[in-house]
Formats: structure tokens, C-alpha cells, sequence
């Protein structure tokens, strides 16, 4: 017995060692990586292939391959397992980067010269559509009018409803009200369009305006608020409400003083995401703002422009390169706005965060 206890802590480094010596250096990756996009690229050019995703889709198979090879011969075959399902997860990433920062950069590199102090605070009254010049400040009231407008008809909405289903709901009338908010989140936005169209200005005989472009998009976002505010509002710890209950605060003072506070954080940051959302809709605001080339501040009265349907009239309507340039700048706006909101969201969602320790 003796021996065999004396054996066993001396086996156990031996084993340590045999299972920890046998690896790749933490630069292989990088190498078949450079290894692999050299070959695709190689193969690309020997076969002449015109595409550069297929050179792409090439260094990506291989990066796998080889991955897969190297680890299996070096480390064994349950390491290579391992490298490769990291090797996919990598690969599965770029392949969804690559094209969002092909759309940046392509949009910052067409719209970059156009985007200045003149383009920001001109609109495209008494400017030629064939020539240079003008800009986006009609849009860009517009879009922000619109914008506010649906988010002060769909938040209080949308917060309302999601307190009711975590706080309140039970029952058919509920489970109703679930239904129809998870078909609204399926809705196109040009169903919206076509309904706000139908309902407030055929049948109520009110004009095209930037209000009719805010109540589509108010229909937009209204669900996604519900969902976001739903989620957050089931986030809160019961014992918070029980506490509250134990000590005789009513339901509803319950909720506006403990629950509610305890999710306003995440509750700002699906409002924010819900906003980005909609900012870049454009089947709603062709079909009810119906767009002007003057400034319009008034979104009660008169068409009004937007920046999704100015990018749209400049490319497809203007169709010349000063069209172009100015479709591209504005867009460059557009994507610059959107993603300042969805910065606001994240920087939103920290800020509230539960600190560590705390």
C-alpha cells in the first residue's frame, strides 16, 4: 500500500507534464490566419475568381482546416475539437463584421467631403437638384420633430402596457394583449404606413404632415418598448415588492417608488434602442410626410422632410452625381445618429448598472 501511495504523487506530475508540454505558441492563430487568407488569396488568383468574398470564403475554410490540422497533430484530437469550434466562432464573427465596417467605411468614404458647416445648416430651397450646393437642415428638423413626436406617443404607451402584463395581467385579456404586441413586432413598416394612411388622412381628411409619419413610426416602436420594458420590469427582485407590501404601500405606489426606479436604467436603454429603430424608417415617411425641399417646423401643418426620404429623392429621383453626393452625406448623418443613440443606450444601461460591492 505503501508503494502505491508512494507512486501516485509521483505519477501525477509526470501526467501534468506529458498533458501541458504538447501546444501550439500563442502566435499560431495569427500565422495560419496570415497562412490562410495568403493561400485563399492565391487560389483566388489562380482561378481566376472576380469576387473577393469567394477569396474570403476560402481563407475562412482554411483558417478552419488548418486549425484543425495543426492542433490535431501538435496537441492531440480533443485540443484540436476545442480549436476548432473557436476557430468557427472567429471565423463566424468576421464574417458578420466585415460587412457593417464595408458599410461604414464605404458611407464615410462617399459622404465624408460633403458632410460640413454649409451642408448641416442649409436646406434645398432655390437649389437646383442638378447642381451643387444645398443641404439637410429640413431633413434633419424633421427627422428629429418625427422622431420626438412617436417617442412621446409610444413610450408612455408602451411603458403603461408592459406594467400591466408583469404587474396586473392575468388571465385572457393578458394573454391577448401579449398576442397582439408580439404580432406588431412582425408588422413591416410600410403595413403601418398604409394603415395610418387609411385611417387619419383618407378617412379623417387630415394632409400629409410629419405628425402622420410619427403615428407609423409611434406603431413601430411601441411594441419594442413593451418588450424591453416587460423584460426589465420582470428583472426586479420580488422580495422588493413583498418588502413594500409587508409595510402597507399600496400596489401602485409600490411600483412607481421601488419598481419602476429599479429599472429605469433598462427601461431608458430599450427606449433609446427603439428610437435608433425607427429613426431609419422610410416606408412610413414616403407614404404620409411626402416630403418638401423648405424648412417646415411645424410637423402639425404641411409635408415636412425627413432624412431617410431626402437620401432616397437625391439617389433615385435626382439621379446625378450631385444627387449622389449629397445621398451619401446625408446618410453618413443618418448612420452618425444612430449610432450616437445606441451609445447613449450603452453609456445609459452602465451608468444604471448595479455597481460591484454595492
Amino acid at each position: 500500500m505503501s508503494a502505491v501511495t508512494a507512486a501516485v504523487p509521483a505519477t501525477i506530475p509526470q501526467l501534468h507534464r506529458d498533458l501541458t508540454t504538447a501546444r501550439l505558441p500563442r502566435w499560431a492563430p495569427a500565422v495560419v490566419a496570415a497562412a490562410s487568407i495568403a493561400l485563399g488569396s492565391a487560389i483566388g488568383i489562380v482561378f481566376d475568381l472576380a469576387s473577393h468574398l469567394q477569396w474570403g470564403l476560402i481563407a475562412a475554410l482554411l483558417f478552419v482546416v488548418i486549425s484543425y490540422t495543426a492542433s490535431a497533430r501538435v496537441e492531440g484530437r480533443r485540443q484540436a475539437k476545442d480549436r476548432l469550434a473557436t476557430s468557427v466562432v472567429w471565423v463566424a464573427f468576421v464574417l458578420a463584421v466585415t460587412p457593417l465596417a464595408a458599410l461604414i467605411f464605404y458611407t464615410v468614404q462617399q459622404g465624408i467631403g460633403v458632410v460640413d458647416g454649409n451642408f448641416l445648416s442649409h436646406s434645398m430651397k432655390g437649389v437646383l437638384s442638378s447642381g451643387p450646393g444645398g443641404g439637410i437642415y429640413h431633413a434633419l428638423i424633421g427627422t428629429l420633430e418625427q422622431v420626438a413626436l412617436a417617442t412621446l406617443i409610444a413610450a408612455p404607451v408602451g411603458l403603461l402596457t408592459a406594467v400591466y402584463l408583469v404587474e396586473y395581467g392575468r388571465g385572457r385579456l393578458a394573454k391577448t394583449v401579449t398576442f397582439f404586441v408580439d404580432v406588431m413586432t412582425g408588422v413591416p413598416s410600410i403595413v403601418a404606413g398604409l394603415f395610418v394612411l387609411s385611417v387619419w388622412i383618407l378617412g379623417f381628411g387630415f394632409s400629409y404632415s410629419g405628425f402622420a409619419g410619427s403615428l407609423a413610426l409611434a406603431i413601430l416602436m411601441m411594441p419594442i418598448v413593451v418588450r424591453s420594458t416587460e423584460e426589465m420590469l420582470k428583472l426586479v427582485p420580488n422580495e422588493l415588492r413583498e418588502a413594500s407590501y409587508a409595510l402597507g404601500v399600496p400596489r401602485w405606489k409600490t411600483i412607481l417608488r421601488i419598481v419602476l426606479p429599479t429599472a429605469v436604467g433598462g427601461i431608458t436603454t430599450g427606449v433609446m434602442l427603439a428610437v435608433a429603430r425607427i429613426t431609419g424608417e422610410t416606408a412610413p415617411v414616403l407614404l404620409l410626410v411626402f416630403g418638401a425641399d423648405i424648412i417646415n417646423n411645424n410637423p402639425f401643418v404641411g409635408p415636412q422632410q425627413s432624412l431617410p426620404m431626402y437620401i432616397w429623392q437625391q439617389y433615385a429621383l435626382v439621379n446625378n452625381d450631385f444627387g449622389y453626393a449629397r445621398a451619401w452625406g446625408a446618410a453618413l448623418v443618418l448612420i452618425a445618429f444612430v449610432m450616437g443613440l445606441n451609445l447613449i443606450a450603452r453609456g445609459i444601461a452602465r451608468w444604471r448598472s448595479p455597481k460591484a460591492g454595492h
